[in-house]
This record gives C-alpha cells, sequence and structure tokens, in this order.
C-alpha cells in the first residue's frame, strides 16, 4: 500500500513540474524592461540627479571660495579620489537609467517622461564635460565595452544641444498619460522646456570665448523665444523635506550640520566678508545664509589659532584673513587645512538658505536637531535669478539683446526675492517677523539700498571689464549652494577679481579642470590621467595664470 501511495506521489510530482514551465534564468526578484514602473524609474533618476548635482557642486563652492576647501594645495582639493562618487552616479545611475527608460516611454507615448530624462541627461554630459573635460559617451554604458574611449568636450556639447532639442520636441507631443509622479514640476511641460532651454542658454554662454558670433545668434534666438526660466514657479530646484529618518529627506548640508555636536562644513571667511562688508553694510541675504552659532569673535588660541596670527605677507590689505567680521562669523580662509578643534558648536553653520537650517536673529545659540527649517531646503539649480545674471553678462560681453544693467538690477531682485520667500515658507517665519519688527528692519528697505548701491558701482566702473567684475561678483554673491556655476563663472570670466589668495603662497595652478576619478583610470585601459589641474576645458581659452 505505501508502494503504491509513493508511485502515485512521484508520478504527481512529475506531472506538475512538466507542467510548470520554469526558465531558471528569469530571477522574479529581478528588475527588467517588461516589469519596471515607468515613474519609480524617473523618480529614481530624479533622486540621482539631485546627489549628482550635490557631489559637482561641492568642490566648485571651495574652489571659488564659496566654502572652505580644507587642503594646503590646489593638487590634493581635487585629487582622483575625490570624484569616484561623482562618476559613479552619473554613468551606473542616471546615465544607464536614463538609456533605459527612454525608449519605455517613448514606445508608450509618456512623451513627457521622455523629455524628462532627456533633459536631465543633456545637464549630467554638460556638467561632466565642465567638470573633467573629454570624457566616455558614445561608447560608454554598453554591457559589452568595459573600456570606453572618450569623447571631445565640444562634441558632447553639440550632442547635448541636440538632446535637449528633442526633449523641447517631447515636451510639445501629446502624452498618454502625464508624468504626475515627477518631483520637480508635477509633469509641467512648459516648466520643462524652460529648464531645456536655459540650459542652452548656459551652454551658448559657455562656448562665448571660442565661438562669439555663434553663441550671439544662438542667445538671441532664445530671448526672442521667450521660453527662458523667468518665475518663481519655474526655478529648477530639487526641494528637500525635514523629515529624519525611513528616510531622511533633509538637505544634505543641514543633516551635516545640525545635530547635538554641531559640524559639519567650515564656511568661507572670504564669502562671508564680501556679504558683511563689501558695501559698506550687510548684505540682506547674509542672515538667511550663514547661522551664527556665536555673536562674538573668539580670542582663545585653542579654539581659533589664527587670532594670534599675523595676516600673511602676500595677501593684500584688503584681503580677509582669519575673521571677516567682529561679531562672531567663524569660518576659514582659502586652502585651510589645519586640524579639528572642538568648535562644531561655535562655527558659523549653514542657514536657511538654501539648506533649510536656521534663521540668523542674534541669539547665537548652538545648532541642534531639527533646529530651524529642519532641512527643508533646496539645491538651487538653475534660478530665475541666475538667467537674469547671465543675460547681463551676455549682454555686456557679447552686445545680445537687453541692457546689462537692467538685467542686473533684475537678477539681484528676483535672487533677494527668491531667498526671502523659501526662508517664509519654512518654519523660521515667525522667528523672522519677530526679528524685523524688534530691530525695525524693513526688507523692502534693505532690498532697494542694496540694489542702489550695485547699480551705482555699476555706472562708477568705466571698462567692460570693470563693468563683468560687478556683474561676476553678484552672481557669484547670488549663487550660493551651486558650486557648479560659480565655478564655471570663474573660468569663463576670472569674476569675482582679487580672491582671497591661499594660505600657502605656493598653492600650485588653480585647477581649470579636475583630475579624472580613481576609478576610472584603474578600471578603463583606455584612460589616460591628465599632467596636471590646469588642463582647461575646450570651451575655456582664457589665459594661463589668470585665476588664483
Amino acid at each position: 500500500m505505501i508502494k503504491k501511495i509513493s508511485t502515485t506521489l512521484l508520478v504527481l510530482c512529475l506531472v506538475v513540474l512538466n507542467s510548470c514551465k520554469l526558465d531558471l534564468l528569469d530571477n522574479p526578484n529581478a528588475v527588467t524592461t517588461s516589469n519596471t514602473d515607468i515613474n519609480y524609474l524617473l523618480n529614481q533618476i530624479e533622486l540621482s540627479y539631485a546627489g549628482h548635482f550635490n557631489s559637482l557642486s561641492d568642490p566648485g563652492m571651495r574652489l571659488t571660495r564659496m566654502l572652505n576647501q580644507g587642503s594646503a594645495i590646489y593638487d590634493n582639493a581635487v585629487s582622483p579620489g575625490n570624484f569616484d562618487g561623482a562618476w559613479t552616479t552619473a554613468y551606473a545611475a542616471i546615465l544607464t537609467d536614463v538609456k533605459t527608460i527612454i525608449p519605455l516611454a517613448e514606445k508608450a507615448e509618456l512623451f513627457v517622461h521622455a523629455g524628462i530624462a532627456r533633459t536631465l541627461r543633456a545637464s549630467v554630459l554638460i556638467n561632466l564635460v565642465d567638470a573633467f573635460g573629454d570624457v566616455p559617451y558614445t561608447e560608454a554604458i554598453d554591457p559589452t565595452n568595459f573600456n570606453p574611449g572618450v569623447d571631445a568636450g565640444a562634441t558632447i556639447y553639440k550632442s547635448a544641444l541636440t538632446e535637449l532639442d528633442e526633449a523641447i520636441k517631447n515636451f510639445a507631443a501629446t502624452s498618454k498619460a502625464g508624468a504626475t509622479n515627477d518631483l520637480l514640476y508635477a509633469g509641467n511641460a512648459d516648466s520643462w522646456t524652460r529648464v531645456a532651454n536655459t540650459l542652452k542658454l548656459k551652454i551658448y554662454l559657455n562656448m562665448r570665448l571660442t565661438d562669439a558670433a555663434g553663441s550671439t545668434t544662438a542667445i538671441n534666438a532664445l530671448i526672442a523665444g521667450g521660453k527662458l526660466i523667468s518665475t518663481a514657479t519655474q526655478n529648477f530646484a530639487f526641494k528637500f523635506g525635514s523629515n529624519l529618518t525611513n528616510p531622511d529627506t533633509r538637505h544634505p548640508r543641514y543633516g551635516g550640520q545640525y545635530s547635538s555636536t554641531g559640524g559639519g562644513d567650515y564656511q568661507s571667511n572670504s564669502y562671508m566678508g564680501t556679504l558683511y562688508s563689501s558695501k559698506g553694510f550687510p548684505d540682506p541675504r547674509i542672515r538667511y545664509y550663514f547661522y551664527r552659532q556665536t555673536i562674538k569673535n573668539p580670542t582663545d588660541v585653542n579654539a581659533l589659532r589664527c587670532v594670534n596670527n599675523s595676516k600673511p605677507a602676500h595677501y593684500s590689505d584688503s584681503d580677509v584673513f582669519c575673521l571677516p567680521s567682529t561679531v562672531g562669523y567663524w569660518g576659514r580662509d582659502h586652502l585651510s587645512n589645519e586640524g579639528i578643534p572642538p568648535d562644531g558648536l561655535l562655527r558659523t553653520a549653514w542657514g536657511v538658505y538654501p539648506a533649510g537650517g536656521s534663521f540668523d536673529n542674534d541669539a547665537g545659540v548652538p545648532v541642534s536637531l531639527g533646529a530651524g527649517g529642519g532641512g527643508a531646503g533646496i539645491h538651487p539649480i538653475l534660478m530665475r535669478s541666475f538667467v537674469d545674471f547671465m543675460l547681463a553678462e551676455s549682454a555686456l560681453t557679447l552686445g545680445t539683446t537687453g541692457v546689462a544693467k537692467d538685467l542686473l538690477k533684475s537678477a539681484i531682485e528676483k535672487s533677494m526675492a527668491d531667498v526671502r520667500t523659501l526662508a517664509l515658507g519654512t518654519n523660521e517665519a515667525g522667528k523672522i517677523a519677530t526679528f524685523e519688527a524688534a530691530s525695525g528692519t524693513v526688507w523692502a528697505t534693505e532690498v532697494t539700498k542694496y540694489v542702489t548701491k550695485v547699480l551705482a558701482d555699476y555706472d562708477a566702473a568705466t571698462t567692460t571689464t570693470q563693468k563683468l567684475n560687478v556683474i561676476g561678483t553678484e552672481y557669484w554673491l547670488a549663487l550660493h549652494g551651486n558650486g557648479i556655476e560659480s565655478y564655471n563663472l570663474y573660468r569663463r570670466t576670472g569674476k569675482p577679481s582679487n580672491q582671497q589668495p591661499a594660505l600657502d603662497p605656493s598653492p600650485g595652478g588653480f585647477p581649470r579642470s579636475y583630475y579624472y576619478p580613481a576609478s576610472y583610470i584603474t578600471r578603463n585601459a583606455k584612460a589616460v590621467q591628465k599632467a596636471n589641474v590646469t588642463t582647461s576645458v575646450f570651451w575655456d581659452n582664457n589665459p594661463a595664470g589668470m585665476l588664483k
């Protein structure tokens, strides 16, 4: 009886197994193009893009004195090991995912999805060229090619322009469904069209040094088309939340500084000093950009070693050194690589803009977990003020449509308004109102005073170079939180002029591009490391030694 049952069970098992068409090569847990949720993939591309922006913005901020650069010489500041994460995010995440999503989106007639992916791919390509110069593209993202060769930076720029034109066509097409899960514009095709056109403006402005005539024609066409970012709702900014865990949605600069022990970034003495005193009065944005954990300057050499040091001999009388003010702005000088004393709850912290930190109301109390805006800040990628600054530079240097002075005025006013709007949209709004009432501060009056001063400086400038310095300096001050564009600005124009020197009188040549990442050099047989960091990207034909 037992034998008969066993035989029956064996036959039954064979029947069941033979009736199941099992393909052991298919992993039911693996994501494939047939089971990919296109909205989730788009979200992942956008999240990766935010990380890409942050990783390439950081070195740009440090090189342009927006943040302290914690290396004594430039070669160490941009060492190959610093860029592995940025490179991997670009190639293994964004460019790979974009290559996957576009055919899926276009086959399903989800053209807004495709357009967003194309726009972000173009932006990543531009950023890679601006950072490294010639990089792999046409042979990249090929699973059969482990050693892709590089494409010329100028060629990739042309590919990016073509990609942006295709994206604009996607946005103009009729989609079967909207990209409602889009993290930046909720699928608004007009806003994305403006981003694409603004990226084209960025490209042509960079290329003005090598193709002035072509850039002039192209920029005038973009102006005439009327589809550049121009209003606050069109700002290209990645927004963060205030959630601490599961997931942590806070701005990464906030997350790195607002804790029970503080720490995080050292702000740039040069940048804070310019904001505090270069106009003869503080920039209205300074209380939004920075939060002072103390409102008194340190006198203890154990807390801040440089308080007993003399200004370096190679510094000019106008160069900030050690402390940029008398009221507690506590940062570091350019290329300072000193050790870290226990000043985590003393050094000046990121403020409410763009990091979602605290508004500076002269309280002078340490940062803490959840303080201020809780991290609900933004990555300011392409703001409406940036557009007007770029157009002001273009009008001055190329003679494109528009009056440079008028565009400068508009740019500053838009920057002020957007900083203020973000801050008032956080839970710091009440603190701001209380401070202004107690101090008699009227925001509109402060902005008007500032704009009047800048325009007077512009009128007093007698040469194009001097006027460009006014525009470039104001653009630099408005770019707080965006090192990609400040690095481009500095290499393209050499402005702001008279930047704070390195502490070491011989820091090496200023990096005109970054070293290729170590992971790329060691894993790609065709990769060749640069001889030095003074190698310029294709559009930067400014003279050697122009930057310091």
